[in-house]
């Protein structure tokens, strides 16, 4: 299966949100990531010469400038100074990606080493990749935790907040765990910025 998103962008020629490289910063410098897509704007993170996995969610007006993320907010870097990352195979869900929710606490991360399950009560669970599907809309992948277990994440490409902080993701999940004691269904947002 596979289905990917649209939202797409004359100014990168893929779809958004997705991830980047640094380009074109000189070594012992570093990418500005300003608080409004102007030079001028004030300096609110920075990113290192090399950075890999800049997750971009939107474009400014003028295709200039990138929106990414913070610990606790979002900013604007400089289109001019980040390329796409290689998309390896497009009928797979992009790694690094990284689903988490608060109340409860919980996050569903696909890596390269692998998949996890994290919350409070577990600490990091590996699992097992099932199946995956890619659209033009989102992303679906099943994980196996032990052999009774099953969870399900659908991603969508839409603005999500986590409710904690006031940094805006591009992209919604909903999580469905199959389990021996009950099933459930839990929200969160989802990431490709691995910084």
């Amino acid at each position: 299966m596979a289905f990917v998103l649209g939202l797409s962008s004359a100014a990168t020629g893929q779809s958004l949100p997705a991830a980047f490289q640094v380009n074109d910063v000189s070594e012992g410098d570093v990418l500005n990531i300003r608080a409004e897509p102007s030079a001028a704007s004030p300096v609110v993170g920075t990113i290192g010469p090399y950075g890999l996995h800049v997750e971009v969610t939107r474009l400014s007006d003028d295709g200039r400038w990138g929106r990414v993320g913070l610990s606790e907010g979002n900013g604007w870097v400089a289109m001019r100074f980040l390329s796409p990352m290689p998309v390896e195979d497009p009928a797979a869900v992009p790694r690094p990606l990284t689903c988490l929710g608060t109340e409860p606490f919980w996050s569903a991360s696909l890596l390269p080493r692998g998949e996890e399950f994290s919350s409070p009560e577990t600490g990091p669970v590996p699992l097992t990749l099932l199946e995956q599907a890619v659209s033009d809309e989102g992303f679906l992948f099943r994980l196996e935790e032990g052999p009774t277990l099953i969870r399900t994440v659908i991603v969508r490409r839409a603005m999500c907040n986590d409710g904690m902080s006031d940094r805006e993701f591009g992209f919604s999940a909903l999580m469905f765990t199959e389990a021996p004691d009950g099933n459930a269904t839990v929200a969160g947002c989802c990431t490709l910025d691995h910084r």
